[in-house]
């Protein structure tokens, strides 16, 4: 057997597999192939050694280390070769500065509800949350709304077709947030100073102001002697710090069966007026269906429209433009 021959052999074939490997994964296949201790061709070519006569072994065995060297140089030499930056590839420059990554952020509504949460917090509300779905209780008698009052057409909310239902029971979504007004009260004795944020939903024909599922802010104080004059100072402080200084509240005289009196709330800003809700003295029926005794506390509550306000302060003209998921349009926020 032609030793010299074999170990040039092993030698060429291992520089050629080396300098043809074009990733780290293809190098480390020739490496295995060459350099394996395990298996491999060195591993075939070093057990030839053991066949050579035992004067020749010392200079069998330092050609051997030689070779070996040589492509373990030449597969490490490869190895920092492949891990530098090409400077094309594929017509692109990797040398020059790259584009920076778009970033999301939050929807927009999402933002002006974190921050109605976080200015009622600073007036000394607290945040309080209730099912979407919810039972004619809640969404009705205990707001002292009459069957046969007109917020409670099937054609004016969603009444979904449950086992309640046809027990004799009405479950919906609910078409305001001041159910949850009514579930913090039936468990907490007073004073109570709560705002409750989330979606409500009812059966409107969509256009530039109206859709089907929206968001409220509600608002609830009940203690000794709440007034009006609170109520509107409390909406004064949080239409200042929400749409700046320059923001002035009125009242209008409204109806609502849950509060007496009633008021409808315009905020005076950029120039005009504008409706943001409702508001009122808590009726005394609603406190007593929550266990409250109407003689020793009164309260207020109130109820603003989120998109609305959203609308006002980014100049959105078109509702619509809140659930379309338009990035052009979410990306300016």
């Amino acid at each position: 057997m032609d030793i010299a021959a074999s170990f040039d052999e092993y030698e060429q074939a291992a520089l050629a597999a080396i300098a043809g490997a074009s990733s780290t994964d293809e190098l480390e296949a020739a490496r295995v192939e060459f350099l394996g201790k395990k298996k491999g061709r060195l591993k075939d070519l070093q057990s030839v050694l053991g066949k050579v006569a035992p004067e020749d072994r010392p200079a069998v065995g330092k050609q051997f280390n030689e070779v070996k060297q040589r492509v373990s140089g030449q597969l490490e030499a490869r190895k920092v070769e492949l891990a530098k930056p090409a400077a094309e590839v594929e017509g692109l420059d990797v040398t020059l500065p790259g584009n920076r990554l778009s970033r999301g952020s939050l929807h927009p509504l999402t933002q002006t509800i974190e921050e109605f949460k976080e200015i009622m917090t600073r007036l000394g509300f607290s945040v309080v949350e209730g099912p979407e779905l919810e039972d004619e209780q809640h969404n009705f008698v205990a707001l002292n709304i009459p069957p046969e009052h007109p917020a409670r057409d099937p054609l004016d909310n969603f009444y979904l077709a449950t086992a309640e239902a046809a027990a004799g029971g009405q479950t919906l979504l609910r078409s305001q947030t001041s159910t949850v007004q009514i579930r913090t009260m039936e468990h907490t004795p007073p004073p109570v100073r709560i705002v409750s944020i989330g979606r409500v939903y009812r059966p409107d024909e969509h256009d530039d102001t109206h859709l089907s599922m929206f968001h409220q802010m509600e608002g609830l104080m009940v203690g000794e002697s709440v007034t009006m004059a609170q109520l509107k100072t409390v909406l004064s402080k949080f239409a200042d710090a929400y749409l700046g200084g320059d923001v002035a509240v009125r009242f209008r005289p409204s109806f609502f069966p849950f509060t007496e009196p009633s008021v409808e709330v315009d905020m005076y800003w950029d120039g005009q007026w504008i409706e943001i809700g409702g508001a009122g003295v808590v009726d005394p029926n609603v406190m007593r269906a929550v266990g409250y005794d109407p003689e020793a506390v009164t309260g207020f509550a109130f109820g603003l429209g989120v998109e609305r306000f959203a609308m006002r302060r980014y100049n959105v003209s078109d509702i619509r433009q809140f659930v379309k998921n338009d990035l052009r349009f979410l990306g300016q926020f």
